[in-house]
């Protein structure tokens, strides 16, 4: 008999193609995520995964039965949603991916609102970047995705929630610092920081550069880097340059650490994600209602949510 948690290894295996990775992200052993696949395989006396050196991949038959699997996960999920919603809609569970930037500095206060109204009902916060948190609710994974950019996909129903002001800023030490004023032509003599492709703030950096008429491949990426905080660090240590939210950089910004410089840069937008056609419990649409509810960016502070969480 095949199990509902084989088809959550198998999944998690097939999106990660990679067995350690994604028994992390199960909270279970490697051993346990690699005995399940084996059992999966044996059962159906089919191999679903070819063992290529260090690395896996998903042969033909693995491609075929990855819909299915995913299928009835998601049928699972929606069936236990409204089981939650016929006994009582202030239980349940409630799933959000988020980006880093509004899951560190945005959200907090919104789930702190939240919980103050309905305690019983569980939030999962998982963190990703823009690629991540797209996937996740085209997936079924997430009940809720909420990112900083843009998204065009006609099975997501998206709406903004705020703007986040971003800032070029270099190192204390950095040669730039001692210029206020940053030109277009600077960018092709200025060693940046960034994040990895698939954020963003990756997009957003690509976005303004072609906006000013300079070719993305032609500028110098000294570190790519998988997170704001590491972003910033390297920023700090002179090691570069980079855009970066103003929410992330207010105390380097007031210590002298971080430097600012003079660069008209457009604002970026919060948006809310939600599949349009799955099925929202009562749950969800009670987070989403506080959401909704929230007031618009405090212009120059972020949101008013993130800096009222007592609120």
């Amino acid at each position: 008999m095949v199990t509902l948690e084989q088809l959550r290894v198998f999944v998690a295996v097939a999106k990660h193609l990679h067995v350690t990775n994604a028994a992390y992200h199960l909270n279970m052993t490697q051993s346990a995520a690699s005995a399940s696949i084996a059992a999966l395989e044996n059962r159906c006396a089919v191999r679903l995964f070819n063992r290529i050196g260090r690395r896996i991949e998903l042969t033909a038959e693995g491609v075929r039965f990855l819909v299915e699997a995913r299928a009835v996960l998601q049928r699972v999920s929606e069936a236990k949603l409204v089981l939650d919603e016929l006994s009582d809609f202030r239980r349940g569970t409630v799933t959000i991916h988020a980006g880093q930037t509004i899951a560190n500095y945005w959200l907090p206060a919104v789930l702190h609102r939240f919980r103050k109204i309905y305690p019983d009902i569980k939030i999962e916060v998982r963190i990703g970047n823009t690629a991540q948190v797209v996937s996740a609710i085209l997936d079924g994974e997430a009940h809720i995705g909420m990112i900083a950019g843009d998204v065009d996909n006609a099975s997501i129903e998206k709406w903004p929630v705020d703007t986040d002001r971003l800032l070029l800023v270099v190192g204390a030490q950095h040669s730039a610092a001692r210029h206020a004023n940053f030109t277009v032509e600077r960018f092709m003599t200025t060693p940046w920081i960034v994040r990895e492709p698939g954020s963003s703030m990756r997009r957003y950096f690509e976005s303004l550069l072609t906006g000013f008429g300079v070719d993305p491949t032609k500028v110098e990426i000294a570190l790519e880097l998988p997170s704001n905080e590491s972003v910033r660090q390297a920023v700090v240590d002179n090691a570069g340059a980079s855009i970066i939210s103003n929410l992330l950089v207010e105390n380097e910004l007031r210590n002298g650490s971080l430097r600012q410089l003079n660069l008209s840069l457009p604002q970026r937008q919060f948006l809310v994600l939600q599949h349009r056609e799955r099925h929202r419990s009562r749950a969800v649409d009670a987070l989403t209602d506080i959401i909704k509810a929230i007031n618009l960016a405090v212009p120059g502070k972020g949101s008013k949510i993130a800096n009222s969480a007592a609120a």
